[in-house]
């Protein structure tokens, strides 16, 4: 009161100085401006800023007062400068905020009166930005003006009022939603060449005007996120592309939102025009029962917490908060959007006058819209009386008692407890009704579980309360998940483009959310789910799925969560997830015969030697993605999945080869064999395919062998001789392994084990073979080949591989040279790649080449006396080796377990980080989960210490068969050396 009387008093007008201290004495009139300097220091700053208005408020009443302030608007449209422009806005609005407040508070205007003051001078605000921005563009060339008195008109520049705006309902601090569109198809801008750039300066410049904060203040506080997929599209969208939107990707929520639309300033006619244009998609002439599921379950996903949230008084948001404006809004909303493409009637923007129309139309009682009405009318002036304390956009009650106490006394309460009885009538009528709304509508919680919260991802914002529930869930950043949620619905993916992939979705999202949440990284199996998603080609069949299947999405939550490997492979082929319904258990892929079975029953729906291709990668990968998951879900030890992955490769091989091998013979004949006849190749694997040891990432290791003379042809139209013939056979079996088609590739293929390496020949006649062994082969190759196993090729072939390999297995070897090779390769090894056994557990000292080579060793040096030592499986050969006496007990078993162990964990890291190094400190959760299952411990420091532990025995082990011998063994002299 005493700034009043000073600031008054500092200026040049003793009449406005003798108006301040009449008013300060004045018993009404004090008892006003203390209401207002006791309540609310925003208004109390427009008063001092403004005596004089203030004065004629007093003297001319509130109508005067908001009259002059959009006169004020108008002179302001009428400069040439944006900065004078800004300013004299400004002001008006100051004006018209301290008139609008004075006749709210002192009930001289209702709730109607003030909502639509507000957004009156909303929308003479823009106007006169948008008149003058067109002018500007004219002077400068970039835009002719079909009316340049008027430069809206005919301007087909559309400034859509949305929400509150729209249905002339603003609060007293609110954002005003705007969506602006501009018609380049109009004659007048037929000679520019494009209408886009110009548009979006405009609204640019429009939102400038509006909305920056300057010395003078701000107009309002602008939002253009309502517009078709904002985070897609510019600030100003042509109608052209918008009507596209509307009518193929446009959401439920946003015919909602379409309800309150109206065109508030630019070309009104033009968005008038564009409005009948949308109208079928907004007002639906039938009944679409799969939008009315749709918007059934989105008031189910706001409806979600039920019995998670309680109506409370502290801190509670009287807009989004349960029982709050935004349920009497949807409450009217819904039921237009069902029954308003019948009765037209129904089609109202203002919430009141909508219940009034859903009374007539019979879809609700008078009773419940009186109730709803007064709950609307008294949730908005409480609103309004928060806002107008700071002029801040807020709808959140003080979290305190004597913030609530404030509160009252500035609504006019006795007490706060009086105002507290009011409040917490009104929220509990208007829960009580938008409850029973749709009370049929089966939940959106999650069966078993308790609801968590809110989980709304409808509009161009993130709710607060989903925000809140997603970080109770676990995610560590809730507004990514939500933009991420609503870019789905937005259609920006091929998945959600239809309408009925999105009303699934809508469905699907709260089990979603929280069976990716139950994940230990719920961030990270959020992401490879949406990276998943965006390379579906389609979303119904897929998410109707999830609907039908809840444990097919916790399936693919647990590889979202902890196999990336795994999780890369499904983004590429999602119809890998049709195996987890259709494809047979672990179980059945444990026969050889039976998985042959199958393989030859899909094949036989192929119509050529493509489709051969592609059912192989099919089924190859279908299988191969199915082990991994269960051994992922610590179903299948990653130890005992090497035989199963191993019979599937097998499989694989043994299908496609007799069609590469048909599809060749068309053009060059038979394969030449042995005495004329006919011949074959016969596939030998080494390696991991060769021991029975495959992981999920393993690539086959191969040679190709065949017997012919060296002089035989082919007998096809373009023969060939056999070592060409059986280098191409090779390498087109290669091809139809390795190469790309729709459905990934089969194995990569691995041949720098064939004889001489990468400068030998593909195929290699088992003459030559042998003969290369005998005078050639260096140590390694001697030990690669212990792992050697014919796999696929004519019978009478294989097992004539088989006994040549055997024979070079069984051949006397000098032990000393032997030994001293196998310790000086493993010691060159360790130099070109070292590693280290946490968390290398093939290279790192101990590990599994350390044991594959001690095991190698063994067999050759006891393989002529015992030969019944050698086979292709490393703890098969220990166990042999151990049974044969060549190998103490105790050694043999350390080995073994080692050798267990190290398959163990290197089958579940393929599949957590596939080739990529594991990374401990960026490990989920859920992939440390599964290496302690693979390592049998409790803990993960129990892990790391039974893997060195592990490693330490074995390497003694090793080093006493190898590296001790060796290092005993007499130093060659320096003419041997040089032998």
């Amino acid at each position: 009161m005493e700034r009043w009387i000073e600031t008054a008093d500092r200026t040049d007008d003793p009449d406005l100085a003798g108006f301040a201290r009449q008013m300060a004495e004045t018993p009404d009139a004090r008892a006003l401006l203390e209401a207002l300097f006791g309540n609310s220091p925003f208004l109390t700053d427009c008063l001092l800023k403004d005596i004089g208005f203030a004065r004629l408020l007093f003297q001319d009443g509130v109508d005067q007062g908001f009259a002059n302030a959009l006169a004020q608007c108008d002179l302001a449209g009428e400069s040439d400068d944006m900065k004078a422009l800004m300013k004299e806005l400004r002001r008006a609005k100051r004006q018209a905020a301290l008139s609008i407040a004075l006749a709210d508070i002192t009930g001289q205007w209702t709730l109607e009166q003030v909502t639509q003051a507000l957004s009156a001078l909303a929308e003479r605000s823009l106007q006169v930005g948008a008149d003058f921005l067109l002018r500007m563009l004219a002077k400068q060339g970039k835009l002719p003006l079909a009316n340049p008195d008027n430069p809206s008109e005919g301007s087909g520049l559309v400034i859509l009022g949305m929400g509150k705006l729209g249905a002339r309902e603003l609060n007293y601090s609110s954002d005003i939603d705007l969506i602006v569109f501009y018609d380049d198809e109009l004659p007048l801008y037929a000679e520019i060449e494009s209408l886009r750039q110009p548009m979006v300066r405009l609204t640019q410049d429009l939102v400038k005007i509006i909305e920056e904060r300057t010395v003078d203040g701000y107009v309002f506080r602008t939002d253009l996120r309502l517009r078709p997929d904002p985070g897609a599209t510019p600030v100003a969208v042509s109608v052209a592309a918008a009507e596209s939107y509307y009518t193929s990707v446009g959401q439920n929520w946003e015919r909602a939102a379409m309800i309150k639309a109206r065109p508030v300033a630019g070309d009104i006619e033009a968005g008038q025009r564009f409005l009948s244009h949308i109208a079928p998609y907004i007002w639906r002439k039938h009944l679409d029962f799969a939008a009315i599921q749709d918007i059934h379950s989105i008031k189910r996903q706001i409806a979600a917490h039920k019995g998670g949230r309680t109506i409370a008084v502290l801190g509670h948001n009287i807009k989004l908060g349960r029982g709050g404006i935004r349920e009497i809004e949807f409450f009217a909303q819904t039921q237009q959007l069902i029954w308003g493409g019948r009765n037209a009637d129904l089609r109202i923007s203002d919430t009141c006058s909508a219940l009034d129309a859903l009374v007539r139309a019979g879809r609700i009682t008078e009773a419940v819209a009186e109730e709803m009405k007064t709950a609307y009318r008294f949730l908005r002036q409480v609103e309004h009386r928060l806002q107008m304390i700071e002029d801040a956009q807020t709808q959140t009650l003080p979290k305190d008692d004597a913030g609530i106490e404030r509160l009252a006394a500035f609504l006019a309460y006795p007490d706060g407890e009086a105002f507290r009885r009011d409040l917490l009538h009104h929220l509990q009528t208007v829960e009580t009704h938008y409850s029973e709304l749709f009370e049929e509508s089966p939940s959106l919680t999650v069966a078993g579980e308790q609801a968590r919260g809110n989980l709304v991802f409808t509009g161009g914002e993130s709710d607060p309360d989903t925000l809140e529930t997603l970080a109770e869930m676990g995610y560590d950043n809730p507004e990514r998940v939500a933009s991420l949620v609503r870019g789905w619905h937005h259609g920006r993916y091929r998945a959600t483009r239809s309408e009925r992939a999105r009303q699934i979705l809508t469905e699907l999202m709260p089990l979603l959310l929280e069976t990716l949440s139950r994940s230990a990284s719920p961030d990270t199996a959020f992401l490879r789910f949406d990276q998943f998603l965006s390379r579906l080609p389609a979303g119904v069949q897929l998410f109707s799925m999830f609907q039908a299947n809840p444990k097919l999405l916790e399936a693919v939550a647990q590889v979202m969560g902890g196999a990336p490997f795994l999780a890369e492979q499904l983004s590429r082929r999602p119809g890998l997830l049709e195996s987890l319904l259709t494809e047979p258990d672990v179980a059945a892929l444990q026969s050889a015969e039976a998985l042959q079975r199958d393989l030859d029953q899909a094949l036989g729906l192929a119509g050529d030697y493509q489709d051969v291709l592609d059912i192989v990668r099919r089924w190859n990968n279908d299988r191969r993605f199915l082990i991994g998951l269960h051994i992922l879900s610590g179903k299948l030890d990653a130890d005992a999945a090497g035989p199963l992955l191993t019979r599937v490769a097998e499989t694989a091989i043994r299908a496609l080869l007799p069609h590469v091998e048909a599809d060749f013979a068309r053009q060059h004949g038979m394969p030449p064999g042995p005495g004329g006849g006919t011949g074959g190749i016969a596939v030998v694997a080494l390696g991991k395919l060769g021991g029975g040891e495959m992981t999920i990432g393993s690539d086959l290791d191969l040679v190709f062998l065949y017997d012919a003379p060296i002089d035989a042809q082919s007998d096809g139209p373009r023969p060939l001789p056999a070592v060409q013939y059986y280098a191409r056979l090779g390498q087109r079996l290669i091809s139809a392994l390795t190469a790309q088609t729709g459905e990934g590739d089969v194995y990569p293929v691995d041949m720098r084990l064939r004889p001489s390496g990468k400068t030998g020949p593909i195929a290699s006649s088992l003459e030559s073979f042998a003969k290369y062994y005998a005078e050639s082969a260096w140590t390694w190759e001697f030990m690669a080949l212990t792992r050697a196993r014919p796999v696929a090729g004519p019978e009478a072939l294989l097992d004539e591989a088989a006994a040549v390999i055997r024979r070079i297995l069984t051949q006397q070897r000098d032990p000393a040279t032997l030994l001293a090779d196998v310790a000086d390769m493993r010691h060159r090894v360790e130099k070109e790649k070292p590693g280290a056994i946490l968390w290398d557990v093939k290279m790192g000292r101990g590990g599994l080449v350390d044991v594959e080579f001690a095991v190698q060793y063994l067999q050759l040096r006891h393989a002529a006396e015992r030969p019944d030592v050698l086979d292709q499986n490393t703890t098969a050969a220990y166990e042999k080796l151990v049974g044969a006496g060549c190998l103490p007990a105790e050694t043999g078993a350390t080995l073994i377990a080692a050798t267990r162990l190290w398959r163990r964990l290197q089958g579940l890291l393929r599949i957590a980080v596939g080739d990529a190094a594991f990374d401990e400190e960026a490990a989920t959760r859920d992939q440390k989960d599964a290496l302690l299952r693979a390592g049998g411990a409790v803990d993960f420091d129990g892990l790391k210490q039974n893997i060195l532990a592990t490693a330490e025995q074995a390497l003694a082990c090793y080093r006493a068969l190898i590296d001790d011998p060796a290092a005993a063994l007499p130093k060659p002299s320096q003419q041997e050396k040089t032998k």
